[in-house]
């Protein structure tokens, strides 16, 4: 998957369904989620924050952009992180990564 932004917007934000192996929804009830985002090529992390659950039951969750998120153009590698009730870790995707474009802006 590759989601496309403009340099230094913050809409669309970046929504994704959580899924296991299987292909069913993962179950967020009482979980927490939080966006990692880092250059390609890159160790720095360049967005480490809270994501949004929009449907515990469907896995599906959001993560809304800030300006400093999208303030340099280039191709980063994004994941979601989710911490389960009981304090295991578990990162979606987990066979790769969320490709993330942010295109130079004309102004």
């Amino acid at each position: 998957m590759t989601f496309n932004i403009k340099q230094n917007d913050t809409v669309p934000s970046i929504r994704a369904t959580l899924q296991n192996g299987s292909g069913d929804p993962v179950d967020l009830v009482n979980a927490t989620v939080q966006f990692h985002m880092r250059a390609i090529g890159s160790t720095s992390v360049k967005v480490d924050a809270a994501a949004v659950i929009i449907n515990e039951s469907l896995g599906l969750v959001q993560y809304d952009w800030s300006a400093a998120d999208t303030n340099v153009i280039g191709s980063y590698q994004a994941e979601f992180e989710v911490t389960y009730p009981d304090g295991t870790i578990e990162t979606f995707p987990n066979n790769a990564y969320v490709r993330i474009e942010i295109i130079d802006d004309i102004t």
